[in-house]
């Protein structure tokens, strides 16, 4: 019995479209440029960034200049440019559609094409997808060098490209586009959050010598300089053997964390790539919750709270704190993280032994200051993980759409 064709149609539809999608060449839907600067006038030179499209309009050419870019392509709105002789991403980008509502100057070196009969969006984020590698690598030659590409006009201008119908291209673009807007406006948000953070630990903590430059209201008392092993117990982990495989588990529900400087990827840990079995855990060295977990060997500094009882590895020193807040000291350890990394030294492999970490000094409020800013930077930080999150959602959900809304 003879197979049936497969159908040209994506994983990924809008309801009410079932037609199947033809297939055209690059060069029948677009047209390359060739226009070449030949005036005076100061247009900007675009540069085809791949964090922010064609972008930058600030370098603008004074005459003189200008007079040496006379045969620089003339870049108008929703024109895409690609560099398919010298890239860095080749062989598969970026293509990147001018969004700015100005014309510009772009190498020679580029190609410059002006779509026709597709919708701008659509062909813009198809060239966001991947679907065009495969013809890429297939025909473009990297020559003698790995870091050179090149693909001839001629043949980068037949890649095949699948289109649905107009209102179906209209409908893919804007829903990327929506989805793009989102992600922009929550990546600036975090980033935000995350200056607001850096800012405040500046003011609201004092540096070995210096006092904060804000303070709550009601508390005037001077800060007193300690060292960490003053403030807490400190105790350096340690790794159970990992010959005695009775030692481990891969069973979460039974299982006991046990923290290396891998698992430190946000301020409250609950969780961990590897787990100890019963008999494990009695081997390891372990510590209460809200315990301050600081890395001091190899990557200095990363600093983390454990949100149960958990064990840790030697790259890890712990302070299990006597009537300290623990967010208040996790807070200003990232503040003074560079001046704590400056312990270690030179060395090949960077390390604070448990002597000289339990001799770095910090500045230290009373207990009802402590537990002030300790709660003001606990609420930053949820802020900065919840707004990571959704951020990590917003991504997930373009790359989702870009690799099914596609053919």
């Amino acid at each position: 019995m003879d197979k049936k064709p497969k159908r040209m149609v994506p994983e990924v539809r809008f309801k009410g479209f079932t037609d199947d999608w033809e297939q055209r060449k690059l060069g029948e839907i677009s047209n390359k440029i060739s226009d070449r600067n030949k005036t005076d006038e100061k247009l900007p030179v675009l540069t085809n960034s791949a964090e922010y499209g064609i972008i930058n309009q600030n370098k603008f050419f004074d005459k003189q200049i200008a007079n040496k870019t006379d045969n620089y392509y003339i870049v108008k709105n929703n024109d895409f440019v690609y560099n398919p002789r010298i890239s860095k991403l080749a062989p598969y980008g970026p293509v990147r559609r001018n969004l700015l509502s100005i014309s510009g100057l772009m190498s020679p070196l580029y190609y410059v094409f002006r779509p026709h009969s597709v919708d701008f969006s659509y062909l813009e984020f198809y060239f966001k997808s991947s679907k065009w590698y495969k013809f890429m690598y297939q025909n473009g030659d990297s020559g003698a060098r790995s870091d050179r590409f090149a693909i001839k006009d001629s043949i980068f201008c037949t890649m095949p490209i699948k289109l649905p119908s107009p209102k179906e291209q209209t409908l893919v673009g804007e829903l990327l586009r929506g989805i793009e807007k989102l992600l922009s406006l929550q990546q600036r948000k975090l980033e935000q959050l995350k200056q607001l953070k850096k800012a405040m630990l500046r003011q609201l903590l004092a540096s070995k010598e210096l006092s904060p430059s804000i303070r709550f209201k009601n508390f005037t008392e001077a800060w007193e300089q300690r060292k960490l092993g003053d403030i807490g117990n400190v105790i350096t982990g340690n790794t159970p053997s990992t010959k005695d495989k009775s030692n481990w588990t891969t069973d979460k529900n039974k299982g006991h964390i046990w923290i290396t400087p891998t698992d430190i990827n946000r301020k409250v840990l609950f969780d961990s790539e590897r787990y100890l079995s019963d008999k494990g855990w009695l081997k390891a060295r372990k510590i209460p919750k809200n315990s301050v977990l600081i890395t001091s060997i190899a990557s200095i500094g990363k600093n983390a709270i454990n949100g149960i009882d958990a064990a840790f590895n030697q790259q890890i020193n712990a302070l299990i704190l006597q009537n300290n807040n623990y967010y208040f000291v996790l807070s200003l350890m990232d503040k003074e993280k560079k001046r704590f990394e400056a312990l270690a030294g030179q060395t090949a492999t960077p390390i604070i032994n448990k002597s000289t970490f339990s001799s770095f000094q910090l500045q230290i409020p009373s207990e009802n200051e402590q537990n002030k800013i300790g709660n003001f930077f606990k609420k930053i930080d949820n802020l900065i993980t919840l707004h990571q999150r959704e951020t990590n959602i917003l991504s997930n959900l373009k790359k989702f759409f870009l690799q099914n809304l596609f053919i």
